[in-house]
This record gives C-alpha cells, sequence and structure tokens, in this order.
C-alpha cells in the first residue's frame, strides 16, 4: 500500500482526505474553498507535501448506477487532475451515501448537525478512501 488522496468534489468545495504514509489509514485533510483557492495548484501541493501515488475520485453515481449531470462535472474536474497529475493514476469511486455515512459518524461522534458543514466534505472524502480501501486485495 501507499499514500493516496481522497477527493470529494463539489461545485463550493472540495473535500480532501489522505491516507497514512503507508496507505492504512484514512483522515481528513481539508476543505478546499473554490471561491477563495484554485483546486488543482492546491492538490498538487497536497500531492508533493504527502509523497501521494495515487489519486481517488468520488464519482456520484445514480442509484441504479448511471452516471448523470454530476458525474459528468466530476469526471470533467478528474481530466483536469489527470492532465496536472499525468504521472499518478486517478482512480473512481462510486460515492454512493459516503455523505450519509460520514453525517452518521460525525453523528456519533458528538457532533451535532448545525457544525457538519466546515468538515462534511473532508469526511466524505474519508468515505471515499475508505471505499476503495475495502476494495483493494488484502496481503497476509
Amino acid at each position: 500500500m501507499h499514500p493516496a488522496l481522497g477527493i470529494d468534489y463539489g461545485e463550493a468545495r472540495i473535500g480532501i482526505a489522505a491516507t497514512d504514509a503507508c496507505g492504512i489509514l484514512a483522515h481528513p485533510v481539508e476543505s478546499i474553498h473554490l471561491r477563495h483557492t484554485e483546486p488543482i495548484a492546491r492538490i498538487r501541493e497536497l500531492v508533493q507535501q504527502r509523497g501521494i501515488r495515487t489519486l481517488v475520485l468520488g464519482l456520484p453515481l445514480r442509484l441504479d448506477g448511471t452516471e448523470g449531470s454530476a458525474c459528468a462535472k466530476v469526471r470533467a474536474f478528474g481530466e483536469k487532475l489527470r492532465t496536472a497529475l499525468p504521472e499518478l493514476p486517478l482512480l473512481y469511486v462510486d460515492e454512493f451515501l459516503t455523505t450519509t455515512a460520514a453525517q452518521e459518524k460525525l453523528h456519533q461522534a458528538g457532533k451535532k448537525a448545525k457544525n457538519f458543514k466546515p468538515i462534511i466534505d473532508q469526511a466524505a472524502a474519508v468515505e471515499i478512501l475508505n471505499n476503495w480501501m475495502d476494495t483493494l486485495p488484502t496481503e497476509l
């Protein structure tokens, strides 16, 4: 395993999570506010700072598994990432229920719903990374 960056793309904010150096545990990193920060440049900085070797981008598939307009926006952002960081694999992972799972975990941790907004994107990015890591073969 190796370090990976999870990305929860949104039109106002992009949630970022990362694995530890060994690629075992995912943790929240930050929310990129698109009004204030150029996201590709910031992601490039995070990749360099953290030694990231894989990008994992959440894809908002419909309930029936098909792609809609939201997926087209994510894929367009993914192409910008691929152009900016061609040396890194870019993987898409179904983000179905990641925000719901993140909200539930925040609630269980004692966080109030009104306080979710600043961290929900990061928590959803953690869920995206966890979903991806769950699909990886385990080494004995």
